[in-house]
């Protein structure tokens, strides 16, 4: 059945492939992005430029996250357009890497603004509609660092993720009674197909930084060049959006609460499948297993 997808982020990487991928399998999808008249206006182009050689329907969509008036904008002209929203993919986010201690404050914040906050602008805008359907999907992209092996130099994107995905989590339960299904997507590293890594942030105290190059120099780069010797070959970015189409192409009642795509396999799935179990089994316990929701 064909669907109305609204995905945030999705100028580039997991978010650009995915919007492909879910206009190949036949669904509109409006291709969440911020500037597109100016610094986006290439992907915008581009987009326009695969839907015409493809024949699918994929469009763009001005959706800055960090803007509720954005948001509800986008949010706004998709519903004149179209009259109803069935799937809402999280996808948004941004990774910064170097010593913690680095860090200012105010980085921190600017970055659980973009990772965490910005779901919250976007949930308000989405889900009254959903809730009031009776139906839907939000898909979640989290990461695997949120419980799997995690490298020094990441921690600010790694907190950040770890708190989405406890939103992911606690949504599940929040919307199940309205019969808005949740699942949530963990990819690992991948260093073929994205830009994270070559795109990510980098700490404002220099000084500090240059104190841990010290005795961490080149821990970044020596990261990179073991996940990506860990990465089986043919593991690119594409096995993630793959992985959201075949979601939602399922029937409604049927998807997963939780799927990891991870060729370095760091271990999250492991310690996601412990965490899920706990969670389930408590629900019950205290009488609310009707919250429990996905196919486990």
């Amino acid at each position: 059945m064909k669907k109305v997808i609204v995905i945030t982020g999705a100028s580039s990487g997991f978010g650009a492939l995915t919007a492909r991928a879910l206009a190949d399998a036949g669904h509109t999808v409006y291709a969440g992005m911020r500037q597109t008249g100016t610094r986006n206006a290439p992907q915008v182009l581009a987009a326009q430029e695969y839907a015409e050689q493809h024949d699918v329907d994929l469009r763009t969509v001005e959706l800055d996250v960090g803007s509720q008036e954005s948001v509800d904008a986008g949010v706004a002209r998709i519903l004149t357009e179209e009259g109803r929203i069935d799937v809402l993919i999280h996808n948004a986010g941004h990774m910064v890497t170097g010593p913690a201690e680095a860090f200012t404050p105010e980085q921190l914040a600017e970055l659980y603004d973009v990772n965490v906050v910005s779901t919250q602008r976007v949930n308000r805008a989405v889900l009254p509609h959903l809730r009031a359907a009776g139906k839907g999907l939000v898909i979640w992209v989290s990461s695997s660092s949120v419980k799997g092996g995690t490298p020094p130099y990441l921690a600010p994107y790694f907190a950040a993720k770890a708190a989405m995905d406890s939103m992911a989590v606690s949504y599940a339960g929040e919307l199940a009674r309205w019969g808005v299904e949740t699942s949530i997507v963990v990819p690992g590293s991948f260093t073929s197909g994205t830009n994270h890594f070559a795109h990510s942030g980098r700490p404002a105290d220099q000084d500090t930084a240059t104190v841990y190059e010290s005795r961490y120099a080149g821990l970044m780069e020596q990261v990179s060049e073991k996940l990506a010797a860990l990465a089986p070959e043919g593991a690119d970015a594409s096995l993630v959006s793959d992985e959201i189409a075949r979601i939602v192409a399922l029937p409604d009642g049927q998807r997963p609460y939780r799927v990891h795509i991870d060729p370095a396999d760091d271990g999250s799935g492991e310690v996601s499948d412990v965490a899920d179990r706990i969670r389930r089994e408590f629900l019950t316990r205290v009488g609310l297993s009707d919250l429990v929701t996905g196919v486990c």
